[in-house]
């Protein structure tokens, strides 16, 4: 899988994609990244990229000129990848629509928007409009950021465990992912259930069934 990334900030991804998963995907081949400049394709002799917006209003909007350009000369590499914009306007992302991006055998341009927002036009480029929450940041680096990370650690061959990823919470619907321990078994006076210490994997298999949440925590 090849993702472009299209941002003002490139230097925000350097160390996140070069971490964890997100490395070790890249250390076996199984997805390439790519960090496109959008001030590179900014107009004038300081590459302007935002203007105010027809109508008045508060804020900058991002100019089409510079987006257009931008994905153009990313599909001049990636030529058949989908388009994905970051904006709260977008559906909101969960495990299922990660799953089916990162078993599409698609590429993917992630658009990263700044400023108050973007000329309406840069629409007819998109594929996806995606939001992770009904909540606003300062751009869309942070959230294309997210979005990535759950995609490309479902490729498979990224996780390692075959059943990894299956077992994960949310993965079957909005279920959530029963508790679990390590060593030791005692720390600080609280105690591992001991159901999980007596290897019988019928009754382990029942207790996490049992006590897997069903809501989400509201501390």
């Amino acid at each position: 899988m090849k993702i472009s990334v299209i941002t003002l900030f490139p230097e925000m991804f350097d160390k996140v994609f070069n971490q964890s998963m997100l490395w070790k995907a890249q250390d076996k081949k199984l997805v390439e990244f790519e960090l496109i400049d959008l001030r590179q394709f900014g107009l004038g002799p300081r590459h302007q990229v935002d203007d105010t917006p027809y109508g008045g209003g508060d804020g900058m909007l991002l100019k089409p000129e510079p987006i257009f350009a931008a994905v153009e000369d990313a599909k001049t590499r990636n030529p058949d990848a989908k388009v994905v914009l970051m904006t709260p306007k977008g559906k909101i992302w969960d495990q299922a629509r990660a799953t089916e991006l990162a078993n599409s055998g698609d590429n993917y341009i992630f658009i990263c928007p700044h400023y108050e927002g973007y000329d309406e036009r840069i629409l007819t480029l998109v594929d996806y409009q995606v939001s992770i929450g009904k909540f606003i940041l300062t751009g869309g680096e942070l959230p294309a950021m997210t979005v990535i990370d759950s995609i490309v650690r479902l490729i498979p061959g990224v996780l390692g465990g075959e059943t990894s990823a299956e077992i994960e919470s949310f993965s079957d619907g909005d279920n959530y992912e029963y508790p679990q321990y390590t060593r030791p078994a005692e720390f600080r006076g609280m105690k591992v259930p001991e159901v999980l210490l007596n290897g019988n994997h019928g009754e382990i298999a029942k207790w996490r069934a049992e006590n897997a949440p069903k809501t989400a925590s509201e501390k």
